[in-house]
């Protein structure tokens, strides 16, 4: 046997995952490695029990190819996956084990993930995942463990990498969503709003609506103005047949004079992040009643919709079963040469890959003077010539 290849999902479930995990675990198998899915994230290796006649069966199980065969046809991650931070692990969420150990609120538990991969007999360890996920795969890099990783995330945002996987499922969804509530938004003549994901980055509503999903966005690289919003979706629904227009609106967007991002609740998961939601609901309460100062006085209803989790859930689509394939490939090739500490990538149309602290640097982000129009809250379109397959996903 060559080595052993832990691999796990942390983060959102986006379509894609199985399909990169096949594709690592027939490639390594094949070549004489022997391949560990480790079960919930970083999760699982924070419950391994390192004790050789501990049951570790619900954290990690060596994976076969009849496994990941029958699992790469289908979405989400049959290793699961959860938000687990080992650096700033909660103390209600230490395993038994460990409870007699740690006894602050929140806890550094790296030492006991260096032990479990050491006890499993991990030589190189595979994370999929978004810059959470990956940037406790390069502090554990740091501390001597090779990495390779592999980048996953419906906002496209991880940087050093023009794709990650569940991208181009997101943009399809969103895409084929909207067009159907076309058909509600138009019998009553409304505005149709539609909030999608897109914390800090707003590649999954600028590539929809270039693609004629919508008439306008709002991004989260640009606070908007409401009114100026009211003003030309009303002038969009004046110019279309059937008298509708539709904004999609990026979850992580603020308007002029907001203090923060909407949130769902206060509560914040272990990489400090709160649950965003509700900035769809109050651009359409906003529209509705503003639409009469540029509608003759006439009121404009709305149809409200947020997306969420239809767009992150079942198969994936064609790109998201074909990158996914050459992510876990390029990983093979790193581990045959032997390097580890790199992050898989597409750049320009071409797949390599990046030293794995770019994770730890500037986040990736929509480059507002090339490719968004301020004045009309829409994508620019002009100037394609030498651009990434997805226009937008290339370096600023």
């Amino acid at each position: 046997m060559k080595s052993t290849i832990g691999i796990l999902t942390g983060g959102g479930d986006v379509p894609g995952l199985n399909p990169a995990i096949r594709a690592v675990t027939i490639r390594a198998l094949r070549e004489g490695h022997r391949v560990i899915g480790i079960r919930r994230g970083w999760a699982g290796l924070v419950d391994v029990v390192p004790d050789k006649d501990a049951d570790n069966s619900k954290y990690a199980s060596v994976l076969t190819e009849d496994v990941v065969n029958r699992a790469g046809r289908t979405g989400g991650t049959f290793l699961h996956s959860s938000r687990t931070r080992p650096s700033h692990l909660p103390k209600m969420l230490l395993p038994p084990h460990l409870r007699n150990k740690y006894h602050d609120e929140v806890n550094d538990v790296t030492d006991d993930i260096l032990t479990n991969l050491d006890f499993l007999g991990i030589d190189y360890l595979i994370p999929i995942g978004g810059d959470d996920t990956l940037s406790y795969g390069a502090h554990l890099h740091k501390r001597g463990v090779p990495v390779v990783a592999i980048p996953k995330t419906m906002d496209n945002d991880v940087p050093g990498t023009d794709y990650c996987i569940g991208f181009s499922t997101c943009v399809t969804r969103t895409i084929e969503l909207t067009h159907k509530l076309r058909t509600s938004a138009g019998s009553h003549e409304r505005f149709l709003v539609i909030e999608v994901f897109g914390r800090y980055a707003g590649y999954t509503a600028l590539l929809p609506t270039m693609a004629g999903a919508a008439d306008r966005c709002v991004i989260p690289e640009h606070s908007f103005n409401i009114e100026q919003l009211t003003e030309l979706l009303v002038h969009d629904r004046d110019r279309n047949p059937s008298n509708y227009s539709v904004v999609l609106v990026s979850e992580g967007a603020q308007m002029t004079g907001d203090d923060a991002m909407s949130f769902e609740s206060e509560e914040a998961d272990q990489f400090g992040h709160r649950k965003l939601g509700g900035v769809g609901d109050r651009v359409a309460a906003a529209l509705k009643r503003l639409s009469p100062r540029f509608n003759q006085g006439r009121r404009i209803n709305t149809v409200s919709q947020r997306l969420g989790y239809l767009v992150r859930s079942g198969d994936p689509d064609a790109l998201d079963s074909i990158v996914p394939m050459a992510f876990g490939n390029l990983a093979l090739d790193l581990i045959d040469a032997g390097t580890s500490g790199q992050l898989v990538s597409v750049h320009n149309g071409r797949y390599g890959n990046v030293p794995l602290d770019v994770i730890i640097g500037a986040k990736k982000i929509v480059d507002v003077n090339k490719y968004y129009n301020l004045e009309r809250l829409r994508p620019k379109y002009k100037a394609f010539g030498d651009l990434p397959l997805f226009i937008m996903t290339g370096d600023a």
